[in-house]
């Protein structure tokens, strides 16, 4: 008898599926942040898309998280900023105005964007 490749007979069909969870925080400034100086943004002094103060800022999930600032509607580096998850006193969004720049003037509007997705995946094997 010759040789065969022995191998199993399977067919499997997988379906997977990645959900945005996007969040909103908005902030408008109250006085100038000068060049080379950061502007801290408690959780409390955001309210979110309907108005109400916002008591938390959500955890970013590993590996499946980004975040967005925007400062009078422009889309900041992601360098200047640093995000730290949680409620009132405990998270916040730092803004780090580069030295030699413009300030941040007051009355600003600064736009804080949050995505976590949410991955899921099945798998079905025929036989």
């Amino acid at each position: 008898m010759a040789l065969e490749l022995m191998k199993l007979q399977i067919t499997a069909s997988s379906t997977v599926a990645v959900d945005p969870t996007p969040e909103k925080f908005f902030h408008v400034t109250t006085g100038e942040t000068a060049a080379g100086a950061t502007l801290s943004i408690d959780t409390a002094d955001f309210f979110d898309g309907s108005g109400a103060a916002a008591t938390e800022l959500p955890t970013l999930a590993t590996d499946n998280s980004y975040y967005n600032v925007y400062i009078n509607g422009v889309l900041q580096m992601g360098g200047i900023s640093t995000y730290t998850p949680g409620a009132t006193t405990a998270g916040s969004l730092d803004i780090d105005v580069p030295a030699g720049g413009d300030p941040i003037i007051s009355g600003s509007p600064i736009v804080l964007e949050v995505v976590n997705y949410t991955p899921t995946s099945t798998t079905d094997i025929i036989t």
